[in-house]
């Protein structure tokens, strides 16, 4: 990514500071951070500041609200809770009583996997420290997360949904939260969750500091900005809804029946050893998952209906190199942080722009090279319509480039000739008869039929017990009665 020495300034419809760009890469160590922070921060491997950090942790740290846009990979979760941490520093003790772990910093993400991931990273940054993190999101059990309120937390991370279910079971009180981030608005925007911020914000103290982090900004982005932040700054360290400059992009366009072999072709020929297929629908991402197993790819989808104990370890595979293709939905489109992932392939086109510039961002993370194909469907309109709104919101020329596929099915054997030609016909008319083998002859059925000289006919035949009677054939015979039942037999007289 490359530095610009001036950073673009808001927009004029939006009230908004301009902030000027602080001075190249920049180490942790030159920050007024406490010891146990700038520990945590060298055992993680970080040595200098992104961009979006070198901007953004000097203004939260003085205390002004913030909106931060920046590339997908670039940091954005160290930018805003490195500098919370520090701050909540001052309330940081020992005690074991819940009411001494109050809710100070809440984080507010729109997926459960974003929701884990910054929880992940928070607890790294304080492991050295007293402060306690938790998160809490759906689609497991809320017993567990109950619990760990009780016990009391300082920073907690969550999805809208489910932090709603917590505060009406009252199981957090949200009166002393000092915090706020909103990570990835506008995705919860997206997704409907305005009026679940909007009831959570209610619970919060009108005097607070609130940060507003995404790599993409709407104009609802803005309108929600100017509702709840104060004078806020506005960061931005590339073009607003830019892609990182250092994955590389390419358009092809794929007949529909040919784009299961377009992703085997590309994995192979482009030797790529790891991928996440991204799909629009729930079912083509289980149907593509199983397809791509059959090619001999080890595969797993991952998609809203899947439990959140199957999502978890799914990812997890996936990041130990047990999965070469992770074939998922927009749920993985933002927050998974997978290093060193070589390749992203949007098998469908997105339905939002947006959501293009994070799908390709799970690639070329922390300034490595990435690969992100794009496969369009050869004379769909909607897939057209689709591609150049993604070429409006990046602001680059698409190119569509044909891919060539070799056929999946071997050639068949050549057909024998079905029918004879005319040619064959007449030569086998003028051709002289051909005697057939006849099968070797038994004497015994040669013989003529000679009836035997007791021979009866079956029709002939009389029954036995009518020729002893003399009576006519025609007369059934009395059945016998069992004797028990008092029955008399048929030669017996009746007694009188």
């Amino acid at each position: 990514m490359s530095e610009q020495n001036t950073v673009p300034k808001a927009p004029t419809d939006f009230p908004a500071e301009a902030v000027s760009v602080v001075a190249p890469k920049m180490r942790f160590d030159t920050l007024p951070l406490d010891a146990k922070l700038l520990r945590a921060i060298a055992e993680s491997g970080y040595e200098t500041m992104t961009p979006i950090q070198a901007k953004a942790i000097p203004l939260v740290l003085e205390g002004r609200d913030v909106m931060g846009a920046a590339q997908t990979g670039t940091g954005k979760t160290a930018a805003f809770s490195i500098p919370l941490l520090q701050k909540m520093l001052a309330h940081e003790n020992a005690s074991a009583s819940p009411a001494r772990h109050p809710v100070r910093a809440l984080v507010l993400a729109p997926t459960r996997e974003l929701a884990d991931q910054v929880a992940k990273n928070i607890v790294t940054y304080s492991e050295h420290t007293k402060l306690r993190a938790a998160v809490v999101f759906g689609g497991v059990d809320m017993k567990p997360q109950t619990a760990e309120l009780k016990t009391g937390v300082e920073v907690l991370i969550a999805t809208p949904g489910r932090l709603l279910d917590h505060i009406e079971a009252k199981n957090c009180v949200l009166n002393q939260v000092e915090y706020v981030v909103l990570d990835e608005a506008d995705r919860m925007l997206d997704i409907g969750f305005l009026p679940d911020l909007q009831r959570i914000l209610s619970f919060l103290p009108k005097q607070r500091q609130t940060l507003l982090f995404s790599a993409t900004f709407s104009p609802e982005i803005k309108r929600l900005a100017e509702s709840y932040l104060q004078n806020p700054i506005l960061v931005e360290v590339a073009r607003p809804n830019a892609t990182a400059t250092n994955v590389e992009q390419r358009f092809f366009s794929v007949g529909t029946d040919n784009k299961r072999a377009a992703v085997v072709h590309l994995l192979k020929d482009r030797q790529i050893s790891q991928a996440i297929v991204f799909v629009n629908s729930k079912l083509g991402c289980a149907r593509l998952a199983r397809s791509l197993e059959r090619d001999g790819l080890r595969t797993n989808a991952l998609h809203g209906d899947k439990s959140q104990d199957e999502r978890l370890k799914a990812l997890e595979a996936f990041k130990r190199g047990e999965v070469d293709v992770l074939v998922a939905t927009d749920v993985a489109a933002r927050g998974l942080d997978i290093a060193d992932l070589p390749a992203v392939i949007n098998f469908d086109v997105p339905f939002n722009a947006e959501d293009y510039v994070h799908r390709i961002g799970r690639t070329g993370r922390a300034g490595a090279s990435g690969l992100a194909f794009t496969l369009v469907t050869a004379g769909d309109r909607n897939d057209a319509r689709l591609a150049s709104d993604i070429e409006k919101l990046i602001q680059k020329k698409i190119q569509l480039e044909p891919l060539e596929l070799a056929s999946e099915r071997p050639r068949r054997p050549e057909r024998t000739q079905a029918y004879p030609s005319e040619g064959a016909v007449d030569s086998a008319r003028s051709a002289p008869p051909v005697p057939r083998a006849r099968p070797p002859r038994d004497p015994f059925f040669d013989q003529p039929y000679v009836p035997s000289a007791d021979a009866q006919a079956a029709w002939e035949k009389q029954p036995a017990s009518s020729a002893k009677s003399g009576l006519s054939p025609n007369i059934k015979p009395k059945k016998k009665i069992a004797a028990l039942f008092g029955a008399r037999r048929s030669d017996e007289a009746p007694q009188g």
